[in-house]
């Protein structure tokens, strides 16, 4: 069965941007179920894979249209939810693919043990098998930052805004509260804006955030996973 994929367009804001996009978003749009449960906005951990090469990675800097990066989730540092994922990105557009897994299965992934994987219903499963066996798949970064999310039926619409990234550098420990880690912008105000919808951007909302941001914020190919890589020497 094909993917459903969706565009995806991504910004680096200001503080100062988000406030205003934020005030002429909300008569339009409404907060998604995750951020209204949680008065708001709500933390997401993410713990990337990669290979043994680095090819997420350096696909992603080399510009690679074609490519797949696996991570498991969590939200608001419980172990209550975790998810497997893997976000496609296909020329310019993207889609993903999620398996609820428990934090049993997830500690077994993150330590490297790829056994009964093989035997899965869960194609997003298999693969993540084949990748382990075959290219050595392994955890490399936790990806921390804060999420709020607009929701509008026309095409889906989701906006989100990611706020307070952060690394946890060399650490893989994805269920401990306490791991350390550090900002990856150096104005920890700035925080990445995405776009998300089916095939048109409604042209009220496009107008919504040209007004907001106007020129001064650039569509970029903004990675959360590299930047959070950055400490690394490669």
């Amino acid at each position: 069965m094909a993917l459903p994929l969706r565009h995806e367009l991504k910004y680096l804001i200001t503080d100062m941007q988000y406030r205003v996009l934020k005030s002429v978003l909300t008569p339009v749009l409404h907060l998604d179920k995750n951020a209204v449960r949680n008065g708001g906005s709500y933390h997401i951990r993410s713990l990337y894979f990669d290979t043994v090469f680095d090819d997420a990675y350096y696909d992603k800097i080399d510009g690679v249209k074609n490519r797949d990066k696996y991570r498991i989730r969590i939200y608001n540092l419980k172990d209550t939810e975790v998810f497997m994922e893997c976000k496609t990105k296909a020329g310019n557009l993207i889609s993903k693919r999620t398996v609820e897994i428990g934090r049993e299965l997830a500690e077994q992934i993150i330590a490297g043990d790829p056994y009964g994987l093989e035997k899965t219903q869960w194609g997003l499963l298999g693969d993540v098998y084949r990748e382990m066996r075959t290219n050595l798949l392994h955890p490399v970064v936790i990806v921390d930052y804060e999420r709020e999310a607009f929701l509008h039926p026309a095409e889906e619409v989701r906006i989100t805004f990611d706020k307070h990234l952060r690394s946890g550098l060399n650490s893989v420990d994805l269920f401990n509260p306490h791991v350390p880690t550090v900002p990856v912008f150096d104005d920890e105000q700035n925080m990445v804006l995405e776009v998300k919808f089916n095939t048109v951007l409604p042209p009220y909302i496009a107008d919504l955030l040209s007004f907001a941001i106007g020129g001064e914020a650039i569509q970029q190919a903004v990675s959360k996973y590299t930047l959070c890589r950055r400490y690394e020497q490669k």
